[in-house]
């Protein structure tokens, strides 16, 4: 096997000298190879991410004239993000005027561009995934011919393009793989796919250092690197990206066109150019004899991937695929008895970065004109039904700024309305297209700017899908992640130019008897956080009260002065610093007693105990599950949690802590018959048990839990098949998703006197990805469910609607002095799902007080 891995080393070298018209076979003495400054052929192991910073670096350094080299950012373990700009000697002395006028013949820069032809902008991303580590290792060669001045056609190509690579967009995922393969691998490398080398330890190096999929976070940017990666790639806006990735080991190659189903929102050019990146790609693949595929599996649908992202702003966007990923190390069998070797891998993601630049080089013309006039028609005649989206602000300040941040990131603008009116729109809380009422200085976000495709993608209340079988959820609408009170209109809503947001700056109240915050948003849950981590006493309201002719719904929190007299004259600092900083307006108030609803010293007016939190994690966890709960308190409220490994639970003194919390996953092993009894009884003493999604499932139908799976309804399967039952091999994928729901908007009810579900209305927007739902618990609280045939956005199965009928969603149970919260949709999934994260800080410091 080593004599087959060491031929094909060779070969590969060969190859690559093949792949490159007018390249010397000699190598200049001033610019050294991968080979040369590493000291190993490139796929003969992996390389280090710090070895790739320096070859990177080096390469920069020896070509100032070609090359610029920019630490965009960092990553949460420190390690640096480079961008690599490189282009003739003669682009790069204008690169500044190059990049201005690609912003100013958009709409996104003021004034005219300069004279002088417009180069296209080409940016190539590698190594999102951490162990998809080839497209790292193929990038090195890259560089290196790109930067060759020995190279005739890599020059050229560079007379008509800016490159900008991103050598590896998640080095810590990288370097948790490189890591681990070069540790585990035999001296020999071995083939056999059950060698320990062939089989990744939990978490594996896909995600990043919170356990995130990146290449699922390009829109939504709730990961550091990706926000800094956004803001660089907003500076520039460049005309066509490509991703490189890895797939399953008996994959061949994949490249575009893309596969069905396609975003109604992409151009006749960019679906053209599909099939031109392909033309380009097959010439390399067919003259090496390569397999490869294409129109499958991989779409542009879902916003907030690498291809499609970009798409949405105009760009020409697509997913290089190679088959290897994680299991495939250095060299492995595949099952048709072949090898396949990291060299191979390199040589393909090298074949398809160089076709992407020939291709955007021979074609810049065209890509730079398409290009604009994808903004000039975004400002005049915007895609899609919509043109004015209008949310209330009066009530919804915390989302709203939440909102507006977000639209800042992503450079689309917005104002308030100039006057209030109604019209007739699309009402997102009723779910029905009706006359809607909007106020003066309500938030309006105007389909005519620049930007405005990737608004209405990001916004249109359900996005029409060509094709059934796609690669992720097909629902996303910003206003239900937000829990938005809004609407969709098809005509221009008059409006002011945005103005900036008000700074809330709070008095210091010495003589208050107590201040007053509403509960309503997740700036709203920092607040609670941060004081309870300055030791701080809070109490909130399970019930309504009005005060000052001020109404407040339960959930608010209220903070007296009685029970922190220990804070002195610090209380005050503490308590208006930290709404300073989060924006929170609060009411102070010189008396307890209330108006309507219960004094401040009533029973209902709850103490909010700090939780200490704890949080499972291990083999059998899922990463990502697990990473969406750590980020949370760490990244995205600030307080503190304990994490636990399932390796040594049983050992774990649940005494410590009061609230434990499952991420889905599975856990016969972590939690079995005496872990679970173990669980239980801390409960019953007080414990606060929190499970999501298919930790539910595990416990569901077990003693002394309430959640239980619903009965099968065994009618149909009794009846024989009849020939209308037949089915046909070729539609198998095709009927298989009767029975999915693919991440689907579902309105379920809510029961909003439980402090489960404060801050909410009687409906709550629940991202449902699971084909069953619980039946109604008895004895406990189902506080969210589906009642009948809940309207749904998104693609929902056939077969699986009915199973999805009358089923809890959102529930507590007590067990003896404590409780279990069951949530069967992830409020935090994908830490975009902004609307959520108030639900989960709820079970977390509410639920149980």
């Amino acid at each position: 096997m080593l004599k087959i891995f060491l031929k094909q080393v060779v070969l590969w070298v060969l190859l690559l000298g093949g792949m490159s018209v007018g390249h010397a076979q000699t190598t200049t003495a001033a610019l050294q190879t991968p080979e040369q400054f590493l000291g190993y052929r490139l796929g003969e192991q992996f390389t280090y991410h710090g070895r790739l910073v320096d070859y990177v670096r080096y390469l920069a350094g020896q070509n100032p004239n070609k090359m610029q080299l920019q630490t965009y950012g960092h990553t949460y373990e420190k390690r640096p993000l480079l961008l690599a700009t490189i282009s003739s000697p003669a682009n790069m002395q204008r690169l500044e005027e190059i990049r201005t006028n690609n912003l100013k013949s958009t709409g996104l820069m003021s004034g005219q561009p300069t004279g002088g032809k417009q180069p296209a902008i080409v940016w190539l991303s590698y190594n999102i995934h951490g162990n998809e580590s080839v497209s790292s290792e193929a990038v090195l060669q890259v560089l290196y011919d790109l930067l060759d001045p020995n190279n005739a056609q890599t020059q050229k190509w560079l007379e008509n393009t800016v490159v900008m690579i991103d050598p590896c967009v998640n080095p810590d995922g990288r370097e948790r793989y490189t890591q681990w393969y070069n540790r585990a691998r035999n001296q020999v490398p071995n083939a056999s796919p059950y060698a320990w080398e062939h089989n990744e330890p939990w978490p594996g190096g896909r995600p990043n250092h919170y356990y995130f999929d990146l290449n699922r976070d390009w829109a939504w940017q709730t990961q550091i690197e990706s926000k800094q990666r956004a803001v660089v790639y907003n500076q520039w806006m460049p005309q066509l990206h490509a991703d490189f990735h890895e797939q399953a080991v008996d994959n061949p190659y994949y490249f575009a066109p893309s596969a069905k189903p396609y975003h109604d929102a992409i151009t006749p050019w960019q679906r053209e150019f599909q099939g031109i990146i392909g033309d380009y790609n097959r010439k390399y693949f067919d003259k090496n004899n390569w397999l490869y595929f294409t129109r499958e599996s991989f779409d542009l649908f879902y916003p907030s991937y690498g291809d499609t992202w970009p798409t949405y702003q105009g760009a020409i966007a697509m997913t290089y695929e190679q088959g290897g990923s994680g299991r495939a190390g250095v060299v492995i069998q595949k099952s048709d008895g072949d090898s396949l070797t990291l060299s191979q891998r390199i040589a393909h993601h090298h074949a398809a970065s160089l076709a992407t630049v020939e291709a955007i080089s021979d074609k810049t013309d065209q890509v730079v004109k398409e290009f604009r006039k994808f903004y000039t028609d975004a400002q005049a005649k915007p895609f899609g039904q919509y043109r004015s989206y209008v949310f209330k602000v009066k009530g919804e300040e915390g989302r709203i700024k939440e909102l507006t941040e977000y639209l800042d990131r992503q450079q689309i603008r917005y104002g308030y309305a100039k006057a209030g009116g109604s019209s007739k729109g699309f009402n997102y809380q009723s779910g029905k297209t009706e006359s809607v009422k909007y106020e003066s200085g309500d938030l309006v976000i105007s389909a005519y700017q620049p930007k405005s495709t990737l608004l209405n993608v990001l916004l249109e209340p359900s996005a029409r899908l060509e094709d059934s079988v796609t690669y992720d959820i097909t629902a996303w609408s910003l206003p239900y992640a937000y829990g938005l009170r809004g609407a969709a209109f098809t005509g221009r809503i008059s409006m002011n130019e945005a103005k900036p947001a008000a700074t809330v700056t709070n008095a210091a109240a010495p003589a208050a008897y107590a201040y007053i915050a509403r509960w309503n948003g997740v700036q709203d849950l920092k607040f609670l956080a941060s004081l309870l981590k300055s030791k701080v006493r809070v109490r909130y309201s399970e019930v309504p009260f009005e005060q000052n002719k001020e109404k407040y719904a339960p959930g608010t929190l209220i903070i007296t002065r009685t029970g922190n007299e220990s804070l002195g004259a610090k209380f005050d600092q503490i308590v208006t610093r930290a709404a300073d900083s989060l924006g929170i307006q609060l009411a102070s108030t010189t008396t307890g007693f209330v108006t309507s609803g219960s004094d401040f010293g009533s029973r209902s007016v709850r103490y909010v105990k700090a939780p200490r939190v704890a949080l499972l994690t291990g083999e059998g966890v899922s990463p990502y599950g697990f990473g969406e709960i750590w980020h949370y308190f760490e990244q995205q409220i600030g307080y503190p949690v304990t994490v636990l490994g399932g390796d040594y639970f049983g050992n774990v003194p649940l005494n410590e802590f009061d609230v434990l919390i499952l991420p889905t996953g599975s856990y016969g092993r972590i939690l079995d018959e005496k872990n679970l009894t173990k669980v239980k009884d801390w409960v019953r003493a007080g414990g606060k048990l929190i499970a999501l999604e298919s930790a539910v499932t595990f416990l569901a139908d077990k003693p002394d839990f309430a959640v239980k799976k619903k009965t099968a309804d065994t009618t149909t399967s009794k009846k024989a098949p009849s020939a209308d039952d037949l089915k046909k091999y070729a539609n198998r994928e095709r009927e298989s998703i009767s029975e999915e729901v693919q991440g689907s908007v579902f309105r379920i009810n809510l029961d909003n006197t439980h402090p489960l579900a404060f801050g909410y209305g009687t409906t709550y927007p629940a991202l449902i990805r699971t084909n069953t739902l619980p039946q109604f618990m008895k004895d406990a609280w189902n506080v969210g469910v589906v009642k009948g045939e809940a309207p749904a956005t998104g693609f929902v199965g056939s077969k699986a609607k009915a199973d999805l009928q009358n089923g809890m969603v959102l529930g507590v149970q007590d067990l003896g002095r404590g409780q279990v919260v069951y949530l069967v949709d992830n409020p935090l999934f994908r830490a975009f799902w902004q609307g959520g994260k108030l639900l989960f800080g709820n079970a977390v410091f509410l639920v149980g007080q």
